[in-house]
């Protein structure tokens, strides 16, 4: 119910502040998506400096599940990169899209903006039932 609120007050605020947009005619986020926004918002703050209640890892504590967070750690370990943007620098912004739900499961498409103009995507996997983010990986190759 924490993470549920903490993504509503996220995306409320962003809302408020003119910085969380969608197109008029765009479909509303999915809580899938709000969540998923909610925790790159915070981690990316975290990381910046800019939130003195946490650190990047308190974030993940609060967002992520355990076993996912290893897997994150080991990211950072064989790629000498930070897990969740995956590079070695920060993005300037970022976009979620809905990508599909089943098993209890839900896929939202991160793509991270980065200074340059390159765009990066990142597929998060969010339980339905308590919003946990319990996967992130690169997107799957194109089929052949």
């Amino acid at each position: 119910m924490l993470r549920t609120r903490t993504a509503i007050a996220a995306v409320s605020f962003l809302a408020l502040s003119g910085l969380y947009a969608t197109p008029a005619q765009a479909d509303p986020p999915s809580r899938g998506q709000l969540q998923v926004d909610a925790f790159f918002s915070q981690y990316l703050t975290a990381v910046n400096g800019q939130n003195q209640d946490q650190t990047p890892v308190d974030v993940r504590n609060e967002f992520l599940t355990a076993q996912l967070n290893q897997q994150l750690d080991q990211y950072q370990q064989t790629h000498n990169a930070d897990p969740v943007f995956r590079a070695q620098n920060t993005p300037v912004s970022w976009s979620t899209q809905y990508g599909g739900s089943g098993a209890g499961h839900t896929t939202v498409i991160l793509t991270e903006n980065w200074a340059g103009g390159q765009h990066t995507q990142v597929w998060y996997q969010v339980e339905l039932s308590d919003l946990t983010i319990d996967g992130l990986e690169d997107p799957p190759p194109p089929p052949a």
